[in-house]
């Protein structure tokens, strides 16, 4: 037997005496008896302690114990069906490693802002917790996916040289007497990566400088860029509808107790299997014309036209086929109509908004060009991405998926910044 067992591993020792290690999560009193909910970080669990089991020392401890201490509890696990854990643990002995302060986060509510700023405290409640190993769980199906299908993992730097998405979204920081940028985006060094590899992705964060305080938008966020050679618009939506599925049901299957203390719909989550709808930029802006939403054509989508759009889907709908002055550079013009890119936005159900952005890319180099000197983007600065369209230029399609957006629709959670450890936004830098 192990030193010490996870709470999580608990059922598998029933009706044998275990050690434990972690903290102090509440105290009820209640004669000679009284009970201790113990968590460890893996999972919670009551831990029982009677007046005749125990040492006298050990029984007084109910008077000196705090939320938060760390200690280490032997005994005896057993069944108890009626209790939310299903087992609970008889206590022999408690030792103490330390009796904590007064605990700021105590069991009541808060207002969320003194919350964020007791972040490395809030960790440890059980919803934070759960969005959390989510969140862990998503991250490993990520990587699962692509490694699965013969992609290879090629990190994109953070400091570059040229914007990706846009100039008025960099955070700009000296570079040893250059100007420099933090990447927001790992995409065209993937493009740059699959002549190499044939399919690869890029995984890390990213920041955009965006003066907005949606629950939708952090300064500093995850994503996970695949970018494979050979694909065209539809494979790259194929690819993008299967990944997307793939997390959602790894999620489901591997965290039904993190979803179950979020209170999440599962029912929701079940149905999202391919193929997702798929609609083209004038279809959704004749959705939101017969709404009776106010919306100019050849803009983007906000937040308010999105959740419009996905009211009328119980998947993920996916919206191609965008005004060429809608997007980036980098998208390839639709052949049979100049004036769109094949371009694509995943937008999750029910209000999430945009979890994907992708597209086919420009693979003709004078059409690249064109685009760079038509956007008076330093040509002198893009001559690496130029050369991939100079030595054996071929079709080729990616996307980038938000890593907490994801997260947030998969948990139901209010606001994004409740799906990254640390949260940054034009607010917040601390802690």
């Amino acid at each position: 037997m192990p030193d010490h067992v996870l709470v999580k591993h608990v059922p598998d020792y029933i009706d044998r005496e275990i050690t434990l290690r972690g903290w102090v999560y509440n105290i009820r009193k209640s004669g000679k008896i009284w009970f201790l909910i113990f968590r460890d970080g893996t999972n919670w669990i009551q831990c029982v302690v009677l007046k005749n089991e125990v040492s006298e020392e050990v029984f007084e401890m109910k008077n000196t114990l705090t939320q938060e201490s760390s200690i280490e509890i032997r005994g005896l696990v057993q069944k108890a069906p009626r209790q939310e854990f299903g087992y609970e643990i008889l206590v022999k002995d408690i030792k103490i490693y330390q009796i904590a302060e007064e605990y700021p986060i105590a069991l009541k509510e808060h207002g969320i802002e003194f919350l964020l700023d007791n972040r490395h405290l809030w960790l440890r409640s059980r919803k934070p917790n759960a969005v959390l190993k989510v969140r862990a769980e998503v991250e490993n199906a990520c990587r699962d996916f692509f490694n699965e299908r013969d992609f290879v993992l090629v990190d994109s730097p953070m400091f570059t040289p040229n914007a990706a998405e846009g100039t008025t979204t960099l955070f700009e920081t000296d570079y040893f007497g250059r100007k420099a940028y933090l990447t927001q985006s790992g995409q065209l060094y993937s493009e740059a990566a699959i002549m190499a590899f044939n399919k690869t992705y890029c995984f890390g964060p990213c920041f955009r400088a965006e003066k907005s305080k949606t629950r939708r938008h952090l300064t500093e966020f995850w994503m996970i860029e695949p970018e494979m050679a050979f694909y065209d618009i539809h494979d790259n939506m194929d690819l993008a509808e299967e990944f997307v599925s793939y997390l959602v049901e790894r999620a489901v299957t591997h965290c039904p107790e993190e979803l179950k203390i979020l209170e999440r719909d599962l029912s929701k989550l079940e149905k999202i299997i391919p193929p997702f709808p798929r609609i083209t930029y004038d279809e959704a802006v004749d959705i939101l014309k017969k709404k009776g939403l106010d919306f100019e054509w050849g803009n983007d989508f906000g937040a308010p036209h999105e959740t419009a759009i996905s009211e009328d889907f119980d998947k993920p709908v996916m919206i191609w086929k965008w005004p060429a002055e809608t997007k980036a550079f980098y998208m390839k013009r639709d052949p049979e109509d100049e004036r769109y890119v094949l371009g694509v936005d995943m937008i999750a159900p029910e209000g999430f908004g945009e979890i994907i952005g992708g597209s086919q890319r420009e693979d003709d180099i004078d059409k690249l060009l064109a685009r760079i000197q038509k956007e008076n983007l330093p040509e002198e600065i893009f001559n690496w991405f130029i050369d991939v369209r100079r030595y054996g230029s071929v079709p080729h399609s990616g996307f980038g998926l938000g890593l907490e957006r994801t997260v947030q629709w998969i948990c139901g959670s209010h606001h994004i910044r409740e799906c990254i450890p640390w949260p940054r936004t034009m607010v917040r830098l601390n802690p």
